[in-house]
Parts: C-alpha cells; structure tokens; sequence
C-alpha cells in the first residue's frame, strides 16, 4: 500500500525551507500570506521582535467581500494590506509565499500590493 504525505504537511516542509532563508526585520519586515478554503490573509511581520506591524484578511468588515476565497477577494486583500502598509511607513517587504505555489489567489495578493505600493 503506497502510503501518500497530505498536502498540507508537504506545504509546511516547504514553508520551514522557505523560512530558513527569509526573515523580516525591522527595516525588512516580512509579507507573509496564508490561504485557506474560505479565506486568505496576509500580515507584515517583524521577525527581531516577533510582532505583527500590519494584517489583512478576507474577513475584514471594510472590505465587504462576499466570496473571500476567489481572486477578486485575493486582489482586495493585496490593496488593503499595501495600504495598510503606506500608513505605517512601511515601503519595502520580503515576500513569503508560505509553500503554496506562486499562482492564482496568492500570485493575486502578491501583485496587488506590488500595484499599489509595495516593494520587493
């Protein structure tokens, strides 16, 4: 019987050798995305001190989203987050796909916040 690894587990061995070469510091911080089935979020992370500077997810009341696991709502949440990120001084990230393939909701997020001022 071929025994077969689930996807998530190979996600996460994936995102530890991600994290093994990405860090945000305090002048870098780090743009770290999760994808689930209802929802994405993304948070700007601090990795010195280990704290959240900024978050969006598709659950944010402001966004008014009713579908928060298409593209459109990836996009949103890209938006918001690079917003967000303008706000607190925050111009120039590290990108952290988290191990899922750079495509669809996550390739979204990424260009989203690229578009509207983001670095990296």
């Amino acid at each position: 019987m071929i025994k077969k690894e689930s996807r998530n587990s190979m996600r996460l061995a994936r995102h530890s050798r991600i994290r093994e070469k990405v860090n945000g510091t305090k002048d870098l911080p780090r743009l770290d995305v999760y994808r689930s089935n209802t929802g994405i979020y993304a948070q700007i992370i601090d990795d010195e001190t280990k704290t959240t500077l900024v978050s969006a997810s598709s659950l944010d009341k402001d966004l008014k989203l009713k579908n928060g696991s298409n593209v459109e709502a990836a996009k949103a949440v890209g938006k918001s987050i690079a917003e967000k990120a303008k706000k607190a001084k925050i111009t120039e990230v590290v990108f952290d796909r988290g191990g899922y393939l750079y495509h669809g909701r996550v390739a979204a997020l990424a260009d989203a916040a690229r578009e509207n001022g983001l670095k990296y």
